[in-house]
């Protein structure tokens, strides 16, 4: 007889400066089990391995980019980056983007989402970032439920947002504020 293992999973989050060629593999694999699972950030179907392998080593080589993984156990089965506005957008400067975030479909439900939200607002906040932007399929109700919980504010909606499967896709825009709340309350008092 078997002894049953029941221990919780270790999970774990950060944002990465350098990918080991383990995380690259594993980054791979969590995409195409997300692509062929109806979540790809973009993709409808896996690209060749060898573009994924690509892609991932270039988002580390774009300075406007940092890239936060979730890891379960060890292996990677999650990630998100943030996107910093080009530097001529000065505008825009204390703004950054929460882009191509996914989960592998063997890494939920254990608590990656919110963990891996909360690091990108951390990062983003200790960047000098007041606020992050976002956008998302309607279909990814999940996605939508998580950040809507997370505090994110819907302010849009784009009803040609994405093509899938010959029709349109509606797509939503969120924002939130990550200021401290002491931050606000100082401006601001009356919002305290």
């Amino acid at each position: 007889m078997m002894a049953q293992d029941n221990r919780k999973p270790i999970t774990a989050v950060e944002t990465v400066k350098n990918l080991t060629a383990a995380d690259v593999i594993e980054l791979c694999d969590a995409a195409i089990e997300t692509i062929e699972s109806g979540g790809g950030f973009g993709w409808l179907t896996p690209p060749p391995r060898n573009m994924l392998e690509d892609y991932w080593k270039g988002v580390m080589l774009i300075p406007e980019r940092e890239l936060v993984i979730g890891r379960i156990d060890g292996v990677v089965g999650a990630s998100c980056q943030i996107l910093r506005p080009p530097r001529n957008n000065e505008a825009q400067k204390l703004t950054c983007t929460l882009t191509t975030f996914f989960v592998a479909p063997w890494a939920r439900g254990q608590g990656l989402a919110p963990l891996m939200l909360d690091e990108a607002e951390a990062f983003s906040r200790s960047e000098g970032f007041k606020v992050i932007n976002l956008d998302v399929r309607a279909t990814q109700q999940r996605a939508i439920q998580r950040y809507e919980a997370a505090g994110y504010i819907r302010f849009g909606e784009h009803p040609k947002y994405a093509y899938i499967n010959d029709e349109y896709a509606t797509g939503y825009y969120y924002y939130k504020d990550i200021q401290e709340k002491s931050e606000r309350t100082a401006k601001h008092p009356e919002k305290g």
